[in-house]
């Protein structure tokens, strides 16, 4: 599908410069927001001894952490739209920062809910959503290729942060260890700080006129009504975009399915005889190959031929993803448990390399922010009610193998429920433009030619879409305004 241009004609992204440094930024920011709420469980056991906790007690941290992290990207994107994201990562990044290191001060679980599960859980969800932001507005041609490097923050972090959460629980115990992950956590305001607004990198006229429009817009966004303010907190005119509600629900049914087996992969590595380093050592494979699926993917999706159909892209990376899940339980050695390690860490990154990139291509650069904050607060239900039902699934019938057999599934069904509702969507835009293009009256006839001029001009424009120099109307545009 074909990049949704931005509604503002006189800017147009830079696609480089400064913005590689904003890429640096997204990718610390990012990285901390994915990480940190899995390599926390390290601490766990300590916590649960010192604090006698049970261990439903302590998993809720993790629980309430990435629940506030998801549903706080509704106030995360009226807050970016309103102050820009440079001031949202450093209020993010302050925020995970004080709130560790009160944490370490904390006697009881319910302390530990609170500054880790809810605070840093908000600060964590204040810089996913301004780091996205910020590179839509820096990177239009090559924002594939943004997101996928910005997005491996998740498993470098993760591949580093573990291990070293480890040496400093060995050293200085949990709390030590809280206080000193909070101050490495307080580096998101230095990453915040790289991410200066696009509009001081550049000056034109066009820009500056462009800057003019937009200090009054601000001005009259001020005086309006708590109704105006509310509907902007949460749009729900998305639900009306046919391509939105489709992403949606091939989305939600990839959360459900996505995290359960990172949390039992080393658990079900055990029960079939292997021993508990070896099965550590899965998820630090996964996670290396993560790292590089990542950025690869973003150059892959960033070529001319998947370009245009990215979405397309995405329901192979779901399908693949929820394949190797459902061949899991086949797999009764080390040996193979390590292919489907490296496996699992190959479409579990090109999913996350596309997941937001995605949802770019169907909202253009205006809409996205408020439409990342509502697909973010939807997912956090399909993130806390997934591990639980997995988790349910071993407690009933003692095995495994139905986790994987049920997220694999839920995965598959996603991916292939994208792929043929996509192909639908994209054949019902093509239709009403045909239906514009071949009116039945003389009226008709006159408005279609009229609109289909403003198209031409339009898209000669904005057309940067790499192998469509000629300008021509590329299939499926009116997507981001069905």
């Amino acid at each position: 599908m074909p990049i949704a241009p931005t509604n503002d004609v006189a800017f147009r992204p830079p696609d480089g410069g400064w913005g590689w440094m904003v890429v640096i930024g997204a990718h610390i920011s990012i990285g901390f927001a994915y990480s940190t709420p899995k390599a926390l469980s390290i601490f766990f056991k300590e916590i649960q001894a010192d604090l006698e906790a049970s261990y439903s007690d302590i998993a809720w941290i993790s629980s309430i952490m990435l629940a506030a992290m998801y549903a706080g990207g509704p106030v995360s994107s009226v807050l970016v739209n309103r102050y820009g994201s440079r001031p949202i990562v450093i209020l993010g990044g302050l925020m995970c920062g004080v709130s560790m290191v009160a944490a370490s001060f904390g006697n009881s679980i319910i302390y530990l809910y609170l500054f880790i599960g809810v605070i840093a859980g908000c600060g964590l969800a204040l810089n996913l959503n301004a780091s996205l932001t910020i590179i839509s507005k820096y990177f239009l041609a090559k924002r594939p290729l943004a997101n996928g490097l910005a997005m491996a923050g998740s498993p470098v972090f993760l591949c580093f942060l573990a291990p070293l959460n480890q040496y400093l629980l060995d050293k200085f115990g949990w709390r030590g260890s809280l206080l000193i992950l909070g101050a490495l956590m307080l580096n998101c305001c230095v990453a915040g700080a790289l991410m200066r607004p696009v509009g001081s990198c550049l000056s034109s006229p066009a820009l500056q006129k462009s800057k003019e429009q937009s200090d009054n817009s601000n001005t009259k966004q001020s005086k309006q009504s708590c109704g105006s303010r509310a509907k902007k907190f949460l749009d729900l005119s998305f639900f009306k975009d046919r391509g939105f509600v489709i992403y949606l629900i091939g989305n939600i049914l990839f959360i459900f399915g996505a995290y359960a087996p990172i949390v039992f992969l080393s658990a079900y590595a055990v029960s079939q005889g292997v021993d508990q380093y070896s099965a550590a050592y899965l998820l630090s494979i996964m996670g290396f190959v993560d790292m590089f699926v990542r950025p690869g993917t973003g150059l892959i999706a960033n070529s001319k031929w998947i370009r245009p159909r990215v979405q397309y892209f995405f329901s192979f990376a779901m399908v693949f993803n929820g394949t190797c899940h459902l061949l899991c339980p086949l797999i009764k050695s080390y040996t193979f448990l390590v292919v489907y390690a490296v496996f699992f860490g190959v479409g579990f990154g090109m999913v996350f390399a596309l997941i937001f990139e995605c949802l770019m291509d169907l909202m253009g650069n205006e809409r996205f922010p408020s439409a990342v904050g509502l697909v973010t607060i939807i997912e956090c239900f399909p993130m806390l009610l997934g591990p639980p039902t997995a988790g349910f699934l071993v407690d009933k019938f003692d095995d495994y193998k139905y986790l994987f057999l049920m997220c694999g599934a839920v995965i598959v069904t996603g991916g292939l429920f994208l792929f043929v509702m996509n192909f639908y969507n994209y054949h019902m835009l093509e239709k009403q433009r045909r239906r514009q293009l071949n009116p039945k009256n003389p009226k008709d006839q006159d408005q279609a030619e009229m609109q289909n001029t403003l198209n031409h001009n339009f898209f000669a424009k904005e057309s940067t879409v790499p192998g469509n120099e000629t300008g021509s109307d590329p299939q499926g545009e009116l997507a981001s305004s069905e």
